[in-house]
């Protein structure tokens, strides 16, 4: 069915800025499709350290990516994410992952690969549904550099790692803020300096600074900028508001 978004929102930003929580209730909001780009590298390393590889091994890592069976799911409501037809959302997110992500992600054959798949993903839900919103770092600079609608979240370090801990200590993981800010920094340094689609705004996207604002906000002035873009079908100023 058909939702109100038409067309692609590629949404940007480093870790902590609230993209995922933003994409999906944003996506839900508008009834379009949803993907989580950053989760797919996270399947991939999971996949490299149940193999037991190293992810500073390029060409092993490579390989491994090449053989992956991984499934996403494009549902805001009930995203899913299967790696070998096995359940791996609670996995993605333990720290052993997010140690080895950015190495993982920095392989130019892994993004090469998953790129054309994202790409296919989005080509399809914008077919059958009309609208998608797309998180990652290389949304509006790589996968959809022709999305009509880009976003860029920021934070600051210290709201970012505030958060980062809050997540962990709610799921459970053993976290502090000056670890979590050692993390943040440590991820933004290597995101941004990676050879390989590095993490940045596009030209052309809108910055939004998430530190001072609650979720709704953010939501609201999205769902305002794909209004203003000629993005939203039907009842606009409602899902405006």
């Amino acid at each position: 069915m058909a939702g109100a978004l038409r067309g692609v929102v590629a949404l940007d930003g480093p870790s902590g800025t609230g993209k995922t929580t933003v994409a999906r209730k944003l996506a839900a909001r508008l009834s379009a499709g949803y993907l989580d780009t950053g989760a797919m590298y996270r399947a991939i390393t999971v996949a490299v350290l149940r193999a037991g590889v190293d992810p500073a091994d390029s060409a092993a890592v490579a390989e491994l990516a090449r053989g992956a069976e991984l499934e996403i799911g494009t549902s805001p409501v009930r995203p899913h994410l299967l790696l070998g037809g096995q359940d791996i959302v609670t996995d993605i997110r333990g720290a052993d992952v997010t140690s080895a992500v950015s190495a993982v992600s920095s392989v130019p054959e892994v993004r090469e690969l998953l790129v054309a798949q994202q790409r296919r993903i989005i080509e399809d839900v914008v077919a059958t549904t009309g609208g998608i919103v797309v998180e990652g770092r290389d949304i509006g600079t790589v996968v959809t550099p022709e999305a009509p609608l880009k976003v860029y979240l920021t934070a600051s370090a210290s709201i970012r790692a505030a958060r980062r801990n809050a997540q962990d200590s709610a799921a459970g993981r053993e976290s502090t803020v000056d670890a979590a800010l050692q993390s943040v920094e440590r991820r933004d340094h290597l995101d941004s300096t990676r050879a390989t689609s590095p993490l940045r705004a596009a030209e052309d996207a809108v910055p939004v600074d998430t530190s001072e604002l609650k979720i709704d906000q953010v939501i609201i002035a999205l769902s305002e900028l794909a209004n203003q873009r000629g993005l939203l079908t039907g009842c606009t100023a409602e899902v405006a508001q």
